[in-house]
């Protein structure tokens, strides 16, 4: 008899708990209509009808009734990701908290709750990568972007699963051996140096721009024992820039052993110049807190072409490795007959730092919170700095 008693117990508990979940969903359902929370993939607490977990049903400090703001809400349930997603190198959207940029919320049709399928996901940012290319590598025509990289973070710039050459190797295992290689051993330079993981119009995804002497096969113009290394052997042809680089401000890396090879690949790209990765990219592997900064801000710069529009990106007598000086730079763009009501120039000196008056006293051309990029509010706080006697 006791063990009847328990197990109607059991089944009134269970009974009861179905029969909350249907209530809550009922209850949301009679106005939002239940079709747009419903998908092959559906999220735990929807599928419960624990609509509660996300959102307050009466009152909340966020949009959309939420019980807290972006990332901080999704971490609140999974919590080891946030502990994962905190090492390494992060992904943008992940270190901005914008979970929802791939991800819905209720339901989906795609695995991992993805707003649409693995490609179509990263394209949304990376729109450079969908152009279609004569010869595309297979998990790149296939969209498995996940077999190579880490969506979330990694250990790498390119948020890799391994190490590049590892990577490679783990499915081209005979590349080395191969007779295009010609016995040329890896260890001397990495696969990515010669070849485009995703694609090309060139056989064997041949990165599209080649190094004048690696397109005449004439290798012993860089490599051999009577030839220069590292940054020297570049600048044995490129001597122009040489002079350059030793400006009174410069790349930290410039000079070095290595510092060319930081930014350009030896023998192959897919920039003209010969860059590792299309221009701005090269500059955000080293400047990731002026781009964070710029994504952040809420009145930003328009957008430019390339950080190389303002900078000089090898050298320049300029502080910022500016391409000549600050007002100038600024007035290629902004017409100095537009309307500003400040005074800049030689002959108008900063009290602060006893510097020339510049566009960039008051501006911040990377973003700021402030209106027209002001560095401070204009209300008082930033006139303040000088003007004190008001």
């Amino acid at each position: 008899m006791r063990r009847l008693v328990i197990i109607l117990l059991i089944f009134g508990l269970f009974t009861g708990l179905a029969c909350s979940v249907a209530l809550a969903n009922e209850v949301c359902y009679k106005c939002h209509d239940k079709k747009n929370f419903s998908g092959k993939f559906t999220h735990g607490p929807v599928a419960q009808g624990k609509c509660g977990d996300c959102h307050n049903p009466h009152v909340a400090k966020y949009p959309g009734l939420l019980q807290g703001e972006g990332a901080t809400l999704c971490y609140s349930c999974h919590k080891r990701s946030k502990t994962e997603f905190a090492k390494g190198v992060v992904h943008q959207p992940v270190r901005d908290g914008k979970c929802l940029g791939c991800h819905a919320p209720h339901a989906a049709g795609h695995d991992g709750l993805l707003r649409k399928n693995l490609a179509e996901t990263c394209f949304v940012c990376h729109q450079e990568m969908a152009k279609p290319q004569a010869v595309s590598h297979k998990p790149f025509a296939q969209g498995q972007c996940t077999v190579c990289h880490q969506p979330h973070q990694a250990k790498n710039d390119q948020l890799l699963k391994m190490e590049a050459d590892a990577l490679c190797l783990s499915c081209h295992q005979q590349a080395q051996g191969s007779a295009g290689h010609r016995g040329f051993p890896r260890k001397l330079t990495g696969c990515l140096s010669c070849h485009n993981p995703h694609g090309s119009s060139r056989k064997g995804l041949v990165r599209q721009h080649l190094h004048q002497p690696f397109a005449e096969k004439k290798c012993d113009s860089c490599h051999g024992a009577q030839q220069n290394t590292g940054s020297e052997a570049c600048l044995h042809c490129h001597a122009g820039i040489k002079t350059t680089m030793m400006a009174p401000h410069n790349h930290m890396f410039a000079g070095t052993e290595n510092g060319c090879i930081l930014c350009h690949s030896p023998h192959a790209g897919d920039d003209k110049k010969i860059l590792k990765t299309s221009g701005n990219k090269v500059c955000q592997s080293c400047h990731q807190d002026t781009f964070s900064r710029y994504a952040q801000s809420q009145h930003r710069h328009p957008k430019i072409d390339s950080c190389s529009d303002c900078h000089e990106v090898h050298g320049s007598d300029r502080l910022a490795m500016l391409r000549d000086d600050g007002n100038q730079v600024c007035s290629r763009c902004h017409l100095t007959q537009g309307k500003f009501s400040h005074p800049v120039g030689d002959k108008v000196i900063d009290q602060r730092t006893g510097q020339m008056m510049t566009c960039v006293t008051c501006h911040d051309p990377m973003g700021s919170p402030h209106r027209y990029h002001l560095v401070l509010s204009a209300k008082r706080e930033l006139c303040t700095q000088c003007h004190r006697s008001y």
